[in-house]
């Protein structure tokens, strides 16, 4: 994924738009710093991000999250709170 600056996008957005529109996803600095991501539409952001190293892929999927069991606390969660905290 290329990488353009605030000023290039501000400056070139007509080229800036016709690549992405040709498919190019293009990530934008501002000070160096990343600060934004171009995709075309259609694409998954998540995955651009991905692809830019800015977000990380699930380790398991989210039917995994299925299998926890549930549980039915015997104090309340302000009292739970509390003895976390040390407030006894």
């Amino acid at each position: 994924m290329d990488s353009i600056t605030h000023r290039e996008m501000r400056n070139n957005s007509a080229e800036v738009l016709r690549r992405v529109e040709a498919g190019e996803s293009l990530q934008v600095s501002n000070h160096g710093r990343p600060a934004a991501l171009i995709v075309p539409v259609g694409n998954d952001p998540l995955d651009a991000s991905i692809a830019a190293g800015t977000a990380r892929a699930a380790r398991t999927s989210v039917a995994s999250i299925a299998t926890i069991r549930r549980t039915t606390a015997t104090m309340s969660s302000a009292a739970i709170i509390e003895d976390v905290r040390g407030r006894w």
